[in-house]
């Protein structure tokens, strides 16, 4: 029986799976378990923190090294389950589409998905459907491909069998489909010959995917001042250890102090930090249809001075509307009360169940004026069909014994079939020249009738029957979201293939800054890349462009010292993905070469969704900085408290214990209390960041400086009062942690906001971890003070009540003051 009546068996599938694999362009292999293990262990907190577990063993104190091993297994539980996590978010946004096709296989049509297709599959293919691997045309039933994305073409390619081919040796077969190519009309079966990478499709896509990825200018400031903190740590932690081997003569307890500074300076907070907010904040854009295929591009967005975006279908709905008509020398912009004649006319010179927009638009305002069922029994005797040679089409009827043409098409075809006196010809063309002026397609519709059939349209005597305007009119919310942007610093590109009219209007109408002018493709083919440079500053519209002409406008425009977000679908948009700081690829139409290129994929190809998207990158980037300059601020008590007992010969007020306390409480604290924090008043009111901008400006540094410093005298000036008062070191300690740890939670409240005061911090209940993570520190805070079995563990002692008031008070005061700042700040700019 032949191969296309029985297809493959399973016993062919599997062994055509183990030689070829899966029909998939991109596939990265999962890290084990044991290597995401020990990439855990050689954090150096967790080397730290193992180091103290083994001196706490030698020094004969059990209990102690059985606690910071505990700490070590928590520690490890955490970060394996934030892996986890984010593994399964990943995994989930990358199933959100999974297309499926159908095959016959035993002799049986089945529905499997793509990816399980191999080669010599016999696979059906119609009408919408998406090619899934490179296919030989088998049966074929008028079948025409866009193969744009791969050719460039813009005109559909005609299909037939090999049989059938007249012979050329072109690159791109007619008997070929091509995986990821469109099937616009018509049906086939087809046998698969390759899969994968093995496609043209995946040729393309493979070089971009292996392309070299580089840390953003956050990650390499991150990466940079660990190092430099790092070192830092080292050096001190070795000058601690000596100088306390020279006061003590204790070999282990001097590096144990060494140790403890070491823990005290190491940032580790700040790799988790940006690693936590960055994929939280792409988990969070996720749930408002935006996928980050690249986490690090999340902050990039904060930072983005032009956004490039396509006009159909991002700028605008992608679907056809009709906006005015003319019709029996009348202008309608009312196009729901059409006549009888023009609306028969429309439909019959479309195709049946056709899938055209600009079709589809036309036939859904005639159906408003005559019944549909009263033309489905008309018979089509022949067929003109359109190209874009003639620029037109037509349907040949029977009707009443007589041949009736209906035909539709560009205003200059129609016009040159039909018979007018000159002034009627120049009233139809003003008409026309009205509508292009304000940027709508034109479509003219024609009719006539013969007692013959001919060959060709230009034999009827056809009559001029009226004017379609159509425009793909802009999606709700674009002009309030470009005035956004506007405020924020942020200039809108418009970038589009359709003709300079019809984008110029598009722009007037969205409220684009430089909308009077266009600079078309063809103009850029004349321009040196220094003259594209200084024209790419004043213009906001970019007509009759092609994907060649984006790679040249996004380097102009980075040459220019921007920072580019565009949008793109195709495969021949994949380098200008690849180009721009931000490649943003479109998830309805967009294909999965253009996926793989970009950082981000927007689901629902909205222009507000990029807007909204670059409101979260600078929410996060300014939490990120929150979260900062928090580990700053509460990092300089610690380091300075565990700095100066070894060096100046002082009883010792934080252990090895009591940071790894302090560090549980701040690990949650910045990289899950900030990471929440609502958006500032701000946010899109300010110019974007410059990538050049420190980490940290010289305000910041000048307010961690008071905040630290503040908090390092409340705790220990009063931790050597009370010592020189005769009061033990564990009473006094007591006191230092109480202070430390209720200034930590006025921080976080004073921090939380730059402009809201403490109070609206406090009412406003929407970060509830914040309330969680507070409670649960007083509650750790009250227990290791009054808990006996905790007192021996972390030497400490109970405090008096009164005292422990005192030392609440104090807490407070040493944080709580900068809120006088914040208002000073508050007034100034009423």
């Amino acid at each position: 029986m032949e191969r296309t009546k029985v297809g493959l068996s399973n016993e062919e599938v599997m062994h055509y799976k183990q030689k070829y694999g899966l029909n998939e362009l991109f596939k990265k292999e999962d890290t084990g378990i044991l290597k995401k293990f020990i990439d855990v262990l050689k954090e150096p907190m967790l080397l730290l923190l193992l180091c103290t577990t083994i001196i706490y063993f030698m020094l004969g104190e059990f209990q102690e090294g059985i606690v910071m091993l505990i700490f070590v297994l928590f520690v490890c539980s955490i970060t394996f389950f934030q892996q986890w996590k984010t593994d399964r978010t990943m995994n989930a946004l990358k199933n959100l589409v999974s297309p499926e096709i159908q095959v016959l296989r035993d002799a049986k049509k089945i529905i499997i998905k793509s990816s399980e297709l191999v080669p010599n599959d016999i696979i059906y293919i119609s009408q919408g459907e998406r090619i899934p691997a490179d296919c030989e045309v088998v049966e074929v039933s008028n079948l025409y491909v866009d193969e744009a994305i791969l050719t460039g073409e813009s005109e559909p390619a005609y299909k037939q069998c090999k049989k059938q081919c007249n012979g050329i040796d072109d690159y791109w077969k007619e008997y070929m489909l091509y995986a990821g190519t469109l099937v616009v009309s018509g049906t086939c079966v087809a046998i698969v010959r390759k899969i994968g990478t093995s496609t043209e499709y995946g040729k393309i896509g493979k070089s971009i995917y292996e392309a070299k990825e580089e840390d953003t200018p956050l990650q390499k400031k991150v990466g940079n001042l660990v190092k430099i903190l790092a070192v830092i740590g080292a050096v001190l932690c070795i000058a601690v250890i000596s100088l306390s081997y020279i006061n003590t003569q204790n070999l282990i307890k001097s590096i144990l102090s060494g140790i403890t500074l070491a823990m005290a300076i190491i940032p580790e907070e700040f790799p988790v930090v940006l690693a936590v907010f960055l994929s939280m904040g792409a988990f969070r854009l996720a749930k408002k249809n935006v996928i980050m295929r690249k986490i690090s591009a999340v902050e990039t967005l904060g930072s983005t001075t032009v956004l490039c975006v396509d006009k159909t279908g991002t700028i605008t709905e992608n679907k056809m509307k009709v906006s005015k008509v003319f019709y029996n020398k009348k202008l309608f912009d009312d196009v729901n009360y059409l006549s009888k004649e023009l609306s028969m006319v429309s439909i019959l010179a479309c195709q049946r169940d056709s899938t055209d927009p600009l079709e589809k638009a036309i036939i859904e305002v005639a159906k408003k004026n005559i019944a549909v069922y009263e033309l489905e029994n008309l018979e089509i005797c022949k067929k003109f069909d359109f190209n874009s040679n003639t620029k037109r089409m037509a349907n040949v009827y029977i009707m009443d014994d007589n041949y009736y043409i209906s035909a539709k098409g560009s205003p200059e075809a129609i016009i040159r079939l039909c018979k007018f006196n000159k002034e009627e010809l120049g009233e139809i063309k003003r008409e026309v020249d009205f509508f292009a002026s304000k940027g709508l397609r034109v479509i003219a519709l024609a009719d006539g009738t013969s007692e013959k059939l001919f060959e060709e349209l230009e034999d009827y005597t056809l009559s001029f029957k009226g004017i379609y305007g159509l425009q793909d009119a802009p999606r709700e919310g674009v002009l309030e979201a470009i005035k956004s942007c506007n405020t924020a610093g942020i200039r809108v590109v418009m970038i589009t293939g359709d003709y300079y009219k019809t984008a110029v209007a598009i722009g007037e109408e969205i409220g684009l800054k430089f909308s009077n002018s266009s600079i078309t493709g063809e103009e850029i083919d004349h321009m040196t890349d220094v003259e594209l440079m200084n024209a790419v500053k004043e213009c906001d519209i970019f007509s009759r462009v092609i994907p060649e002409h984006k790679m040249r406008i996004i380097k102009a425009l980075r040459d220019n010292g921007e920072i580019v977000a565009m949008t793109g679908d195709g495969v021949n948009d994949a380098p200008a993905l690849k180009k721009a700081d931000i490649g943003i690829a479109m998830g309805g139409r967009g294909t999965e070469v253009a996926k793989e290129a970009a950082d981000m994929i927007l689901l629902d190809d909205n222009f507000t969704t990029i807007v909204d998207s670059v409101r979260d990158g600078r929410r996060i980037f300014d939490n990120i900085r929150k979260a900062m300059i928090y580990i700053f601020i509460i990092h300089i008590p610690i380091i300075t408290l565990a700095l100066f007992s070894p060096v100046f010969a002082l009883p010792q007020i934080l252990l090895p214990m009591h940071i790894m306390l302090l560090e549980l409480i701040i690990d949650p604290t910045c990289s899950i209390i900030f990471e929440i924090e609502p958006e500032e008043p701000y946010i899109m009111n300010q110019p974007p960041r410059s990538p050049k901008e420190p980490l940290l400006t010289q305000g910041m540094v000048k307010k961690v400086l008071m905040q630290g410093t503040t908090l390092f005298l409340a705790a220990f000036l009063p931790f050597h009062y009370l010592v020189d008062s005769g009061v033990t070191v564990e009473y006094a300690r007591s006191f230092s942690l109480t202070t430390l740890i209720v200034g930590n939670i006025i921080l976080v409240l004073v921090n939380s906001s730059n402009t809201k005061p403490i109070t609206e911090v406090l009412l406003d209940n929407r970060n509830k971890s914040r309330i969680l993570i507070n409670i649960i520190s007083v509650v750790v805070l009250i227990c290791i003070i009054y808990m006996p079995m905790l007192q021996s563990l972390f030497k400490t002692s109970s405090l008096a009540l009164k005292t422990f008031t005192e030392a609440l008070v104090l807490g407070g005061i040493s944080t709580g003051w900068w809120e006088i700042v914040k208002l000073f700040h508050r007034i100034r700019k009423l």
